[in-house]
């Protein structure tokens, strides 16, 4: 395999403004790449374009200049129709609000991407999708009769459906309780480490980012580190040595 092959994503010299006479930049001139079959953590402060990377590697914004790429894909070259077809089936997405359609059962959503594409489920992918989550017992429940970790194991589920190439991840476990993040964070760990699949996730939660391979820290657009695999207690010294820089530039500034 050549080394690009094993490349799931990558940007390069992407940058994103916002707004315009005096434009706030998210990201400035950042490349990165996502090794296939490897969970990754985002994480930096607030603002620091972490979720905007996010974004513009998923293909739900688009840069203000550079590129991004899924396999061998240059995102740039796609109209919206292609953009939003690669979406629903070579990208999954898991976000803290579990973005459920409360009508539905949990079949139902998880089965959505497929519907939503016009391609036949795979019957036997799923059902395993459905036994690794654990909810073979809950496939015609609505949302509203699951707790949180059951929601958001349906959105694993659902983003597994499609067999992705990445599942991008916004504050997975933002909303759950210690205990059920932890359960929630090994499940993401296994579809990592027994499915192959690659896993980007923005978290601001050093134990979270412990269960990735590597850790990117960003800060004002750039990645100020790259780390393989630190242990939560590292991430957290350097998060906040990076705290107490900004702190002390502001005061100075």
């Amino acid at each position: 395999m050549s080394p690009s092959a094993e490349i799931a994503v990558s940007v390069e010299r992407v940058s994103r403004s916002y707004g315009g006479d005096q434009p706030v930049v998210a990201l400035a001139g950042v490349d990165a790449a996502f090794r296939r079959g490897t969970a990754t953590a985002v994480m930096g402060p607030s603002g620091s374009g972490k979720s905007t990377l996010l974004h513009c590697a998923a293909g739900l914004d688009r840069p203000s200049s550079g590129r991004v790429r899924i396999g061998a894909t240059d995102l740039s070259a796609l109209s919206e129709k292609a953009l939003t077809e690669l979406r629903r089936t070579r990208v999954g997405f898991v976000f803290q609000a579990f973005n459920l359609i409360g009508a539905l059962t949990v079949e139902q959503n998880i089965l959505l991407p497929s519907r939503l594409s016009g391609h036949r489920p795979d019957r036997a992918w799923l059902a395993e999708v459905v036994e690794r989550v654990g909810l073979g017992d809950r496939l015609r429940h609505r949302p509203a009769e699951l707790s949180g970790g059951q929601q958001q194991r349906v959105a694993i589920a659902r983003a597994l459906a499609t067999r992705p190439e990445v599942i991008f991840c916004d504050e997975p476990t933002g909303a759950l309780d210690t205990q059920t993040a932890a359960e929630v964070l090994s499940l993401l760990r296994s579809v990592v480490d027994d499915t192959g699949q690659t896993v980007v996730m923005v978290t601001h939660d050093p134990v979270a980012a412990s269960y990735a391979d590597r850790v990117l820290v960003l800060a004002d657009g750039r990645i100020v580190h790259d780390m393989p695999q630190p242990g939560a207690e590292a991430i957290a010294e350097q998060l906040a040595r990076l705290g107490r820089r900004q702190t002390v530039a502001t005061r100075e500034g």
